[in-house]
């Protein structure tokens, strides 16, 4: 029987809930939770319970988490990120006869972008995504927004105590992955500013509504690319691991050598 936490590595394409479903069939335990929900295509640590210590769970889901988000400005989508549906109204990078290229470098080469970030640091609002785990009258909000609803959202305070910008560029919209084929179709291969920025944020904020929320603020849109959670409390990134790792170390017998105890978590008696 395993009691402790895996600060486990959640690969792109797996939900929290799928991360968890495979941990029970690798370790063979009912008892195994995860300490806050990361989107399907967001990757990074999820510090992940097991046996008795998934009553500990909500107290780890609530700690100060860290994330490496890309972004591109110019546009807007449904669920928030590039695998959405793009409104042709809500494009605003595009200028007719004004090259997208000149646009997106003088955003880049200007400090609009830096210039609005402490806006959004301290204690702020959020509205929660229609495309989010949230349940509302029974049912998750994702559900609602497949069947083509959107349903009003009270908005919810969180903390950004730092946002911090690490890279820009202008890059093609050919060049970006997992963009949806609307996305493609509704704007075409253009030169869009890409942003690289790490948060500091507590429990419940929605790194695509900040985002969102930064984009409507510069008056352009803006929309994710990518997330990475790099730290959930004292769980780094660098010490996560794998769904093949846990598989490897446990045949070898080793696995216990990096289930970390609750006592180590917590300074209480």
């Amino acid at each position: 029987m395993i009691d402790g936490i895996i600060p486990i590595y959640k690969e792109k394409g797996f939900t929290s809930f799928d991360v968890c479903a495979k941990v029970r069939g690798i370790i063979h335990q009912k008892k195994v939770g995860h300490t806050g929900t990361l989107d399907p295509m967001a990757e990074g640590v999820l510090p992940v319970c097991v046996g008795s210590c998934t009553k500990l769970s909500d107290y780890i889901a609530g700690s100060k988490k860290e994330y490496v988000a890309e972004l591109v400005i110019g546009f807007s989508t449904d669920t928030l990120d590039v695998t959405g549906n793009v409104d042709e109204k809500d494009v605003n990078l595009l200028g007719e006869g004004v090259d997208s290229s000149v646009k997106a470098a003088e955003l880049v080469n200007s400090e609009r972008f830096e210039n609005v970030l402490p806006e959004f640091t301290g204690d702020i609002e959020q509205i929660p995504p229609m495309y989010s785990a949230i349940r509302q009258n029974g049912k998750h909000l994702y559900e609602l927004a497949r069947e083509g609803k959107v349903v009003e959202r009270k908005p919810r305070a969180v903390k950004i105590y730092g946002i911090e910008l690490l890279d820009k560029e202008v890059v093609s919209l050919s060049e970006i992955q997992n963009i949806s084929e609307n996305v493609k179709e509704t704007i075409g291969d253009i030169k869009v500013a890409k942003y690289s920025i790490k948060v500091q944020c507590s429990k419940g904020t929605y790194i695509r509504t900040l985002i969102d929320d930064i984009g409507k603020k510069l008056g352009c849109g803006a929309c994710m690319l990518s997330l990475k959670r790099t730290r959930v409390g004292q769980f780094e990134i660098d010490d996560s691991l794998t769904l093949n790792q846990i598989s490897a170390l446990l045949l070898k017998g080793e696995l216990g050598e990096y289930i970390i105890a609750a006592d180590e978590v917590f300074d209480y008696p």
